[in-house]
């Protein structure tokens, strides 16, 4: 892939990314803007806890679209490096969290990393996922589970041998991730996390 093509793609995967799923469907709904609600955050956990279960559910799967298809596109039809496809990978999960579209304050990202974590490395999201069902499911805290699950990815990617581009995607975004958590990290210390209810 020449460099100007690549620069192009890198653009379209970042204005893709950075689509607000939560607050578009949130209005399309009926519903206030996210941002004035619970958490304030635009991603699928406050979007269930202030509009409901299907508008949840329908930003999550969105959030993981944004980062699947257009990586996806790229990887099967322009055959890009392991260091191209790496860099289009931390260019989706920059654009989630950083978008252009909201002055670049986006979301927390663990939807669009899945997304893009089942291009780069179908197998590792296994693994990750377990850590993540595992964790929610003994202490009802979807933000250390977003956290666990996000700091196993590199050392799953590196257990299966990826080639080191992809390594270091993975350890980006999960840096990314964990950084965009601290909020909620600092609530887990000091016990004022909300749990997940059903």
């Amino acid at each position: 892939m020449n460099t100007l093509l690549f620069i192009f793609i890198l653009i379209v995967i970042y204005l893709i990314a950075a689509i607000p799923t939560g607050i578009v469907l949130a209005k399309v709904m009926g519903y206030e803007d996210v941002r004035k609600k619970g958490s304030g955050n635009i991603g699928a956990t406050n979007v269930y806890r202030v509009a409901g279960k299907l508008a949840g559910i329908l930003t999550l799967a969105g959030d993981i679209l944004k980062g699947f298809l257009p990586l996806l596109a790229c990887k099967t039809w322009l055959a890009p490096t392991s260091a191209q496809l790496g860099i289009a990978c931390a260019m989706a999960i920059v654009g989630h969290c950083y978008p252009v579209y909201l002055k670049f304050r986006g979301g927390k990202g663990i939807a669009t990393a899945l997304g893009i974590f089942l291009v780069m490395s179908p197998i590792a999201v296994i693994g990750a996922a377990i850590v993540f069902g595992i964790t929610v499911a003994t202490t009802r805290f979807i933000s250390l589970g977003s956290v666990l699950a996000a700091m196993s990815a590199p050392l799953l990617v590196l257990m299966l041998n990826q080639p080191q581009p992809i390594f270091l995607a993975t350890l980006f975004i999960a840096t990314l991730i964990v950084w965009r958590h601290r909020s909620n990290i600092k609530r887990l210390m000091d016990g004022s996390e909300d749990r997940f209810k059903a």
